[in-house]
This record gives structure tokens, C-alpha cells and sequence, in this order.
């Protein structure tokens, strides 16, 4: 312990913060000065890792919820050797690896992509119960810490009702949060927005508080001994910070804890830059520099990390001697690979609903793949995942040998939390609601898209046959919405998210071994409420028929020099199958019927096979309970699509389809009208 040196080090990430921010004239400097003391004290003398193998799966994990305090976390690591001088000096450029907001860069030591507040900290809550999950089954191995950021405009994001409440409702100790409270926000300072006593709130939900003076360098460390020794709880260290700690005037004098000095170059404040570089410490003719001191302290630092990490995986090399078992099923984990599976052994129930034949489905997986996690906001016997449920058990404080998690209402929490235990990586996290409620999911679905998690999410009760819930619950534009991530490429270049509506229940199985080979992309399974007729089959069984429903799209029905092609999704498919067996008899018609289950895909096939399914310059008529928007990117410019453009209705589904035109008779004389219209 070198109280000069711990001071000049946290003074260093101070310049060098600032200095980013000023080059790029784009950034956020004083939150990331007052954070420097704990992230210094916590990354040299508590966070475990090995700095020669950034991603080794036993090490304790930093997750910012603060993103807009990515010059902080550039700056520690940079002193850590992980990034290099121009890497800090090109800060929020094209092509940098410092982008302004965190990206996922494990390599690195960036362990989440963060920026959209109070999503940071509950992934954070979802790598703690990741960690917890893997030491039930392989004690003594993953138990290392989970450490979080936050700032105050994370603890006001509704999230964080969720995450706080789960994590103390589970007992998260593995997990330690450092809120930096400085009483200061973007546009005005916290007081003008709350007057709630943080500490007590985080208490009622079951966390350890402690607070402290998050410049003291001896509190800090007292307060993370604190939170190590406790056994039951998630603690909060309250960090009671300075926004802009080091900043002067021209003259020399203090400029600090000011709301200006939160998002904007010290350069355009009061503050003097040069003149803070010199308080700092620092040289303003080269403010990149690491300090000389603070360059051999760290070096020592990192070598003395390396070396603890060898002494670990000394101990965890003996332990797979000794288990080897056990060794293969965690490496299986690690690896992200699945054990050999059968979903056509799944039996499914004829003409029936698909949220039942995905329960059918988690049933199975329950019993053959033993490190995934299925988590429901209080809907378990509504979408089905109680199939899952009823083979496993709910995770519990001090009981984490289950595999369902009981999130509560608390959808877009949930979600988090999901990418959180994906990011941890060795489980595979699966998300289950209402699909009209992904509305309250998507900043975590869209953060899982950027991030390339394999996240997968099963939304049920997926059309207006929701029935009598009534417009509230009828999802309309919900497919539309999430199809357009489909339409999004990931830094990639891959599709950010595959969206899978199966026709009927063999399909909702060929669909979860879709999603389940889906490890690059976060998946989506829209399953209906209601029952469907089967689909029936054109092959040796339905289910190699559905098999071609991995190229996005396929054929249900066919015949040669169709005069019309019929394309839909989901239970539309099975509605226009009983059209156009009475067109065939009534209209002596030839019909192909195509389900589309995923457009995305689908359109990633070669055009040959495309045009194989949906020809161009034929006739094609799309059905979609959803907005017509739907399948209009897939009937070509002669097409017709015939969807809702109107919110839902309480009546029973058959009222419904009734009104809304969704019977078979109705869609018969719907596509008779397109003929004609057509000649």
C-alpha cells in the first residue's frame, strides 16, 4: 500500500479521461474523475483476473452501467496494458476500439456493451446468478465476484427497481455495487430530481449498504473487505463522490462538483484543461503519457495478476483431475456446444397450440440439457414454460441447483438479466411473456442484438385471438416491430435477430432446434395462444417436412405451374391451407402454400431457391394477423397482403376472426377479388 502512488495512479486516469474527452470534443469528464479512486483501488488490489488470458472463464467481472463513463474504464485498462496510446488518443473515432459508449470487447476487459442507463448494472445481476447457477454444480469453481457501476441516473431507470429487488430476493453476495453519488446529473443537479433515501430503498430489498467517502482510498478498501465477508447479501457501497474532482480555473482556483463538468470538454467550461492537466500531475505537451511511477506500479500489478491467476488454475487443474465427470460437463458448458438432441423424438399433441408445443419442447430440454436457465415474468402457466418448470425447480437464495427463475413482473429486468447470464457465458438464458409485452422488453432485446447473444426469447399469445384480454394484450404491430431487427445487421454482418413464427406444433420443434443452434444471434419464438390445425404432411413425416423451415421459408403445400402462391406464418398458414382446399374444390384452382417463418433468413437464401418458393411476377397473396407491413417486403410489386391495420377488440377469438376477416371463407373471397383485380 503506497498512498503517493495510489493517489498519483487515480490522478493519472483522471488526465487521462479528461484528455480523451478534450481530443474527441465529444464525452463525459467528470463523472469519470470522481470514479478514479475506486476503480484504481479496485483493479489493482481486488478484481482477479489473468492478464494474459482476458476471457478466462473463472474470473471476477466488471460491469458498468455507466456507459457514458467509457473514458474511465479506457483509462484503467489502459494502465493495465490493454490498450495501447493511440487506442485512448483516438476516442470516439471511426474505426477506434474506444468507441464512446463500452462495446463488448472481453479481450479487452470490456465486459458489456453499456449506454442505455440501468441496463449495465442488471446484466451485472444476471452474471452473479450465472455464477451462482455454475458453483452449485461445480463448487469451489465459480466463486469469484461480480462487481457493477452505476451512477445516479442507473439507480432512477425503472430498472432498477428489478434488478435491486431479484438480486436481494436471491442473495446475490457474489455481487458488489459501487454507486458513485455525486448529486450531480446531466442537465441539473439530483436534488431538482429526487429526494429518496437510496441507501434505505436498497436495504428494504434485502442489500448490504455501506457509505462511504469514494475518495478515501481507506474507506474504500474497508468497505470492499466489507462486502467480500458478507455471506447473505448483495452489497451497495455508496460512494460519496466529486463530479470533476481535480478541475481549476485559469487562476488555479477549484472548479468541482459542477453539472457543466458532466458532459462536456473541460475546455468549454470554467475549468481550465491545461491547468487541470498540471494539478493532475500530468504534462500538458504529452497528456497520453502513463506517469513513470504509475507505469511500474502497474507493471508489478500485472504480473502479480498473472501469478494469482497460475496459482488458481493450478488448484483447478488438480480439481479436473480428480473429477473428470465433471470436467467434461463443465467444459461442454464452456464451450457454448449442446449435447446430442432429438427434438423430432418430442411427441406433440395434434392441432395443437404452439405455446403447448414449445412447453413440450422445454420439457425435453429440461431433462437433456442441464445448463440452461428459463426465466418467466409471472406468466409460467400461461406461456408454458411451467413445462420446464415442472421438470426442474426455482432458483433460490442459497439454493441455486434449479434452473427457472421466478422474475416477477418485471419484463425489460428480465431481459437484462438474460443477457447478463449470456454474457457470463456457460448457460444458455431463455426469456418467456406475452409477445404484446416484448414492447417492455426491447432496450434488452436490441442490447442482446448489438452484443450477438444467444439469447432466446418465447412470446406467446401472439395475434388478436388473444380474444377477451382485449387491445391491451392483442399484439398488432409487435411482429412488424421485432421483424425489423431481422432487417438489421450486426457489426457482424449477420442477421442481429432471428424471429421464428412456427405454422404449427412439429414446426414450433424444428423451430427450437433452430434457435437453439442459433448461438451468434439473440432468437425470438411467436407462439400462438390458441389451438392449430396440424399441418399436413407431404413427405415421410411432418417433421422432415418441417425441417425446411431452416431456409426461412418452405412450401406446405405444392403443386406444378401453381396459378397462385398463398404465403403466410404462424396459425394464418393453417387458415390458408383450409382456403385453398376450397378454392381447389370450388375454383378447380392450383395452389402452393408457403409458411414463411422467418423473412430474414428466408431472404438470405439463394434466389433460385426464393423464387422456387415465392415466383416473381405470379400471382402471391400474403395472409398476417399483424400489420400488413408484414409480408409486403415478400409478395413483389403485383402481391397483396391482407393483414390488421386497426387495434384489437374484447370478444372471443372466434368473434374475432369472425369480424376481422380471418376465416377461411372470408380469405377465399378475399383471394378470389385479387385474381380478378389481377387480369
Amino acid at each position: 500500500m503506497n498512498k503517493t502512488i495510489d493517489n498519483l495512479a487515480a490522478d493519472n486516469v483522471r488526465a487521462l479521461a479528461i484528455s480523451m474527452v478534450e481530443k474527441a470534443n465529444s464525452g463525459h469528464p467528470g463523472g469519470a474523475m470522481g470514479g478514479a479512486d475506486f476503480m484504481h483501488i479496485l483493479y489493482t488490489e481486488y478484481l482477479n483476473f489473468d492478464p494474459t488470458e482476458m476471457d478466462w472463464p473463472f474470473r471476477d467481472r466488471f460491469f458498468m452501467d455507466a456507459g457514458h463513463l467509457s473514458a474511465l474504464m479506457y483509462a484503467q485498462y489502459y494502465l493495465l496494458g490493454n490498450y495501447k496510446k493511440e487506442d485512448v488518443q483516438n476516442f470516439r473515432q471511426w474505426g477506434s476500439v474506444t468507441p464512446g459508449h463500452p462495446e463488448v470487447d472481453v479481450l479487452r476487459g470490456i465486459e458489456n456493451t453499456s449506454g442505455p442507463l440501468g441496463q449495465g448494472h442488471a446484466m451485472g445481476v444476471g452474471a452473479a446468478i450465472a455464477a451462482k447457477f455454475l458453483d452449485a454444480r461445480f463448487s469451489g469453481l465459480f466463486n469469484h465476484k461480480i462487481y457493477g457501476f452505476i451512477t445516479d441516473g442507473g439507480v432512477q431507470e425503472e430498472i432498477s427497481q428489478g434488478a435491486g429487488r431479484i438480486a436481494g430476493h436471491l442473495g446475490l453476495n457474489n455481487f458488489i455495487m459501487f454507486y458513485d453519488s455525486n448529486d450531480v446529473q446531466l442537465s441539473s443537479m439530483t436534488d431538482e430530481v429526487t429526494s429518496e433515501n437510496t441507501a434505505m430503498k436498497y436495504e428494504a430489498w434485502g442489500w448490504k449498504v455501506i457509505t462511504i467517502d469514494g475518495h478515501d482510498h481507506e474507506q474504500i478498501r474497508k468497505a470492499l473487505n466489507e462486502a467480500h465477508e458478507e455471506l447473505e447479501k448483495p452489497t451497495l457501497i455508496i460512494g460519496k463522490t466529486i463530479m470533476g474532482k481535480g478541475c481549476v480555473t485559469s487562476n488555479g482556483d477549484m472548479y468541482e462538483g459542477e453539472c457543466e463538468l458532466h458532459g462536456k470538454p473541460i475546455g468549454d467550461t470554467k475549468a481550465d484543461y491545461l491547468k487541470t492537466l498540471i494539478n493532475l500531475g500530468a504534462n500538458p505537451e504529452s497528456p497520453f503519457d502513463i506517469y513513470e511511477e504509475v507505469k511500474t506500479h502497474y507493471s508489478k500489478i500485472v504480473a502479480k495478476k498473472a501469478e494469482d491467476a497460475a496459482y488458481k488454475k493450478h488448484q483447478i487443474a488438480a480439481w479436473k483431475k480428480e473429477n473428470p465427470a465433471l470436467t467434461q460437463k463443465m467444459d461442454l458448458f464452456l464451450s457454448g456446444a449442446l449435447p446430442e438432441l432429438d427434438l423430432s423424438s418430442v411427441v406433440q399433441k395434434a392441432n395443437a397450440a404452439t405455446r403447448d408445443a414449445s412447453s413440450a419442447v422445454l420439457a425435453y430440454l429440461a431433462e437433456n440439457v442441464e445448463n440452461i436457465i428459463v426465466s418467466s415474468a409471472d406468466l409460467s402457466n400461461s406461456d408454458k414454460t411451467d413445462g420446464f418448470l415442472k421438470k426442474s425447480s426455482v432458483l433460490q437464495k442459497n439454493d441455486f441447483s434449479g434452473a427457472f427463475l421466478q422474475a416477477g413482473v418485471a419484463e425489460l429486468t428480465m431481459t437484462s438479466i438474460a443477457n447478463g447470464i449470456a454474457l457470463h457465458g456457460g448457460i444458455i438464458p431463455v426469456v418467456a411473456t406475452f409477445f404484446v409485452f416484448s414492447d417492455y422488453m426491447k432496450p434488452a432485446i436490441r442490447l442482446a442484438a448489438i452484443q450477438e447473444l444467444p439469447v432466446k426469447y418465447v412470446w406467446t399469445h401472439d395475434s388478436f385471438r388473444v380474444g377477451e384480454d382485449g387491445p391491451t394484450h392483442q399484439p398488432i404491430e409487435q411482429e412488424a416491430q421485432i421483424r425489423l431487427l431481422e432487417k438489421i445487421k450486426n457489426h457482424s454482418g449477420n442477421q442481429s435477430l432471428l424471429a421464428l413464427r412456427p405454422a404449427d406444433a412439429i414446426e414450433t420443434s424444428v423451430a427450437w432446434d433452430m434457435a437453439l443452434k442459433n448461438t451468434k444471434t439473440p432468437t425470438g419464438l411467436i407462439l400462438s395462444r390458441q389451438n392449430i390445425a396440424a399441418i399436413p404432411a407431404t413427405g415421410t413425416s411432418r417433421y422432415q417436412d418441417a425441417t425446411q423451415a431452416e431456409k426461412g421459408g418452405y412450401l406446405v403445400q405444392s403443386t406444378p405451374n401453381p396459378d397462385i402462391t398463398l404465403i403466410a406464418n404462424g396459425s394464418e398458414v393453417a387458415t390458408l391451407i383450409a382456403a385453398a382446399a376450397l378454392l381447389e374444390k370450388e375454383k378447380n384452382l392450383k395452389i402452393n402454400v408457403a409458411s414463411i417463418i422467418s423473412e430474414g433468413l428466408f431472404k438470405q437464401q439463394s434466389k433460385a431457391y426464393q423464387e422456387s418458393i415465392i415466383p416473381t411476377g405470379k400471382l402471391v397473396f400474403g395472409l398476417t394477423a399483424g400489420l400488413p407491413v408484414n409480408l409486403e417486403g415478400l409478395i413483389g410489386d403485383s402481391g397483396k397482403v391482407i393483414g390488421l391495420a386497426h387495434f384489437g377488440y374484447s370478444a372471443p377469438a372466434s368473434v374475432l376472426d369472425e369480424k376481422f376477416g380471418f376465416t377461411s371463407e372470408h380469405v377465399c373471397a378475399e383471394i378470389l377479388n385479387y385474381i380478378e383485380e389481377s387480369k
